[in-house]
């Protein structure tokens, strides 16, 4: 008995030391953070994740192969706590949805028969599909197939509808489709996504600088969702109500339905859903990233600082605006006039802006007030420039500092600000872009008696809105063209009593592809006025940049703007960007604001880590070939619906609104113009 107890002993103690030794050899570490996240997620075992289960999702996430959003039926609430385990950004753990980028359907015409298998991919091996739409939805329900929470069908047009409360982003649908039609993304996805030249896009959209989805707003005015169409535009462009007023549109030059009739009103019916919002007294929640913790100077509150602050802070960081004037706007603000843009309704939309937790420093300027180092040491992590171009240009001629002689930024900018001006009874602006006509209009309703446009080509070259030369032309400005001021006369007591100007032919056409104008000799002209308004173009102020060696290494352009990589809008100063008039010399409102999105992105890559590169199969500015028609078949020719305006009469008296909203019928009526284009396809007929 004792020896057999002695010899149990024995092999106890040796089986002990080889599990002793065979454990070291064999040894298997196992992340205690495997453990700890496998229990923040749903435990629901479905794979709709992707991985065989909770404890493989939850290894993925620990080893780096998934995100802490991997679990679909956690939700973001799971999501976030795994982000606080593995210790990464929350914002990584934003919810995540599917969306469809396409809404031609059954409109896009078959290249050819074809009687195989019932699925897209068997179809897509066949050169690509059948339709003649090398990007759109092929029909089959591989999605449909693919999805585990019956949140996607092909609806009646023949592309697939999301439902969106059942849908929870795992990705099955994205995975399935082999024309990239679907996308699984999150917040910050959607915003940073920029026009490319595989997306399915109607030419309005891609012409439109802030590269709104056009089809889509005018669709959901269509239907009622009025709420939905406020969403879209600002998900591209957070200055509506501005643009809905004062952007040129030059979408509506391009518009399909423009080429058989007259083109859709695009701009009012962004304008009606703008109004709508603001007179609704509510405001439509504005869904914001999770924070970054990282800090962002935004220098200059005019449309492309307010812009780039905008989508920083839905992005997730934290952003300061630094204004020099008393109020951020900008040129919005301070350089188009009350009856164009009310100040009322830009303060509305400031506002809505700066809710998001936009700090705004008013009365503060760039290298007076603070500098580069300044803003270095204050701990940010990146500064955007958008400071605008508030310097006009001068005349160079005899007696431009005559009593009686302004420039236009100068003297629209004090008249917004309140300032009393003395306003001669013959007056004349010398210019032709949208300054120029700013400043004539302002001057008829301030009392003038006679006002007097001089601009050395022709009406057909004049930079300024057409309808805004239109107006003016109502409202009993004088245009006198091809004319070249030489020289401002005035009187003993130094005031102004006249404007000589050449006369001008035009010539051959210059760099701009204008036809340069000429003088004619000996024909020198006097107009006799008491008041002369020079509005020939501006530059940015840089005074700035003689405030140490850090701006001064700033680089700027022949043109005295900030030189930037014009798809990134980074400067030379890697951790300096610039957009809008600063960076492109003066241009449109909708230029800025798209300039201020760019800038935007680009700064989220650099506050990431990663490289700034410009989107990826970026347009930049360009069409998709083949998208531009000669002509649109099937097309009934039906009334655009007019803009309702204050009568002349009763206008040039005030600064009350010229241009007003389209009523709720007339919107509706408008929006059933759209064709809806995609990239080849449209909706026919669409009248009948």
């Amino acid at each position: 008995m004792t020896e057999a107890l002695v010899f149990m002993l024995g092999l106890g103690l040796i089986c002990g030391s080889i599990l002793s030794i065979a454990s070291k050899i064999f040894y298997v570490y196992e992340d205690p953070r495997k453990t700890e996240v496998e229990g923040l997620l749903a435990g629901a075992n479905c794979g709709g994740c992707g991985f065989a289960g909770c404890a493989a999702a939850a290894e993925a996430v620990v080893t780096g192969e998934a995100p802490p959003s991997v679990c679909i039926v956690g939700g973001a609430e799971s999501a976030a706590n795994v982000a606080r385990v593995m210790g990464v950004d929350a914002g990584t753990a934003e919810p995540k949805f599917s969306s469809s980028k396409c809404d031609g359907g059954n409109r896009a015409e078959d290249s050819y028969f074809y009687m195989g298998v019932d699925s897209c991919q068997a179809v897509s091996a066949f050169f690509g599909g059948k339709r003649k739409c090398d990007v759109g939805c092929l029909g089959y329900g591989d999605c449909v197939r693919a999805c585990l929470f019956n949140a996607i069908k092909i609806g009646p047009e023949g592309f697939p509808v999301i439902d969106e409360k059942k849908c929870v982003g795992c990705g099955a649908c994205e995975r399935a489709c082999p024309k990239q039609v679907l996308s699984v993304t999150t917040i910050r996805d959607r915003l940073l996504h920029f026009n490319r030249e595989d997306d399915c896009l109607a030419p309005c959209q891609q012409t439109c600088p802030a590269q709104i989805d056009i089809p889509l707003y005018i669709a959901q005015i269509k239907n009622g969702d009025y709420e939905g169409a406020v969403r879209t535009i600002r998900d591209r462009n957070p200055l509506l109500l501005s643009c809905g007023r004062v952007c040129p549109h030059p979408c509506e030059n391009i518009c399909r339905r423009g080429i058989e009739d007259e083109p859709v009103s695009i701009n009012q019916l962004k304008r009606f859903v703008a109004d709508r919002e603001m007179n609704s007294g509510s405001r439509i929640p504005i869904p914001c990233a999770p924070p970054t913790g990282k800090k962002v100077a935004v220098i200059g509150g005019g449309p492309a600082g307010l812009t780039c602050a905008y989508f920083l802070k839905r992005l997730g960081h934290n952003v300061s605006i630094y204004e020099a004037m008393p109020k951020p706007g900008g040129m919005i603000r301070y350089g188009i006039p009350e009856y164009r843009l009310p100040k009322k309704v830009l303060d509305w939309e400031i506002e809505g802006i700066l809710n998001l937790g936009i700090r705004v420093h008013t009365n503060v300027k760039m290298g007076v007030d603070f500098d580069i180092p300044s803003l270095v040491a204050a701990d940010y992590d990146a500064i955007f420039l958008g400071i605008g171009a508030w310097k006009d240009y001068l005349l160079k001629i005899e007696g431009e500092n005559l009593s009686g002689c302004h420039t236009g930024i100068d003297f629209l900018s004090r008249i917004a600000s309140g300032e009393s001006i003395p306003i001669g009874r013959k007056v004349v602006v010398v210019g032709g872009g949208n300054t120029a006509i700013d400043c004539v209009r302002t001057l008829v309703r301030l009392g003038a008696e006679e006002v007097y446009i001089v601009y050395r080509r022709t009406r057909k070259e004049m930079p300024a809105n057409v309808v805004e030369i239109e107006a003016a032309d109502h409202e009993g400005v004088k245009f006198i063209f091809l004319a070249a001021p030489v020289r401002v006369l005035g009187d003993d007591q130094g005031k102004v009593t006249q404007l000589e100007y050449l006369k001008m032919e035009l010539g051959e056409p210059d760099a701009s592809g204008r036809r340069r104008p000429v003088p004619v000799k000996g024909s020198e002209t006097l107009l006799p006025v008491d008041m002369v308004i020079s509005a020939i173009g501006q530059e940015p102020e840089m005074t700035f940049k003689g405030e140490g060696k850090r701006a001064q290494s700033l680089k700027t352009t022949r043109r005295n703007t900030i030189e930037v990589n014009p798809e990134t809008l980074q400067s030379s100063i890697p951790y300096i960007f610039a957009a809008g008039d600063v960076a492109t010399g003066p241009s449109l409102v909708v230029e800025a604001i798209g300039g201020g999105r760019l800038a935007a992105r680009s700064i989220h890559l650099y506050l990431s880590g990663k490289t700034v590169t410009p989107p990826e199969k970026s347009l930049f500015k360009r069409h998709i070939p083949g998208t531009l028609f000669d002509s649109v078949p099937g097309i009934q020719k039906v009334p655009r619906v007019p803009m309702p305006e204050i009568p002349v009469g009763e206008r040039i008296y005030s600064f009350v609104e010229v241009d007003q909203v389209v009523s709720e019928e007339d919107a509706k009526k408008e929006s059933s113009r759209c064709l809806n284009c995609g990239r080849i396809c449209y909706n026919k007929d669409v009248a009948a």
